[in-house]
């Protein structure tokens, strides 16, 4: 299972790293063929190396994430 969550991070450090700009959490879903699960576990996976930028609006029911620069 390690395998497949360092793969979908992988994944989804490959798409925010050709973003422009924040993408959002429903933009990450529909852009990439990876189950819920995986997503959000890779996802925790970049947080906790400490790669994204995680923006969330003043209702806290949306987050724009980015990959954290320099």
């Amino acid at each position: 299972m390690n395998e497949a969550i360092g793969n979908a991070a992988g994944i989804i450090w490959r798409f925010l790293d050709q973003a422009s700009q924040p993408v959002t959490l429903s933009t990450l879903r529909k852009s990439l063929s990876l189950s819920s699960t995986l997503l959000m576990m890779g996802l925790g996976w970049l947080a906790r190396e400490d790669k994204l930028n995680i923006e969330t609006s003043d209702d806290s029911y949306s987050y724009r994430i980015s990959l954290k620069r320099g």
